[in-house]
């Protein structure tokens, strides 16, 4: 009886201790996605050197030694935001292994591509923030994944000189460049360009068939 009675009491200790310890581990992975969420609009407006670690914390409702805490200060919390933005482009890879025919993978590309500044509107101005004024995340975070993308095109286009479908004249860097070039300029030209052209996102599928029928009609042999 006594044995029964300690162990359902061990049973029950364990099972607050865990109850406690899951707590304690959601509260620090919601303080540290609202640090992240707080700190995106902050940072893609005023860049790592223009927002101070008080307007951080406060942003996000939290003490200014959470910073520290979860990031390790600043620049900590600036490399978990470019971190998670630009993670979006690993998914491009995907595309890469697809067996489709070439044409179809760089339409891909484009919608993704497309996709992904509709659901993240930070993303270009960290692009432009980090190429034009470069911190130590551009080595680490922001080169590696462009060049990735780039390295990805590169291969697609080469394919589609293998299987003769391109025409061989073509410089291939300049080429996806300028594939990448349209679609990047269209959305970053935005505030400049509003009154001029309809940036509504119910054009997108009208946008990417414009871009994929210039870059088609140049490619092919």
């Amino acid at each position: 009886m006594f044995l029964r009675v300690y162990l359902e009491l061990i049973k029950r200790l364990n099972d607050a201790r865990y109850f406690f310890v899951e707590k304690i581990r959601v509260a620090d992975n919601d303080c540290r996605k609202n640090l992240i969420a707080a700190a995106v609009p902050l940072f893609a407006a005023k860049g790592l050197n223009g927002v101070s670690v008080r307007e951080l914390a406060s942003a996000a409702g939290v003490n200014l030694s959470m910073i520290s805490y979860y990031f390790g200060g600043k620049e900590g919390l600036y490399a978990a935001v470019l971190t998670e933005q630009f993670a979006i482009l690993g998914k491009l890879e995907e595309i890469e292994q697809m067996e489709i025919d070439t044409l179809q993978k760089f339409e891909l590309y484009v919608r993704a591509t497309v996709s992904r500044y509709r659901s993240n509107p930070y993303l270009l101005r960290f692009y432009t923030s980090e190429l034009t004024n470069p911190t130590a995340c551009f080595e680490t975070i922001i080169k590696p994944a462009i060049k990735k993308v780039v390295q990805m095109l590169l291969d697609t286009f080469d394919d589609g000189l293998s299987d003769r479908k391109f025409r061989d004249d073509l410089n291939p860097a300049d080429t996806v460049l300028a594939l990448a070039g349209m679609i990047n300029f269209y959305f970053l030209l935005e505030p400049a360009t509003a009154e001029l052209v309809d940036h509504a996102p119910e054009r997108d599928e009208q946008l990417i068939c414009h871009i994929m029928d210039i870059f088609t009609r140049g490619v092919i042999r």
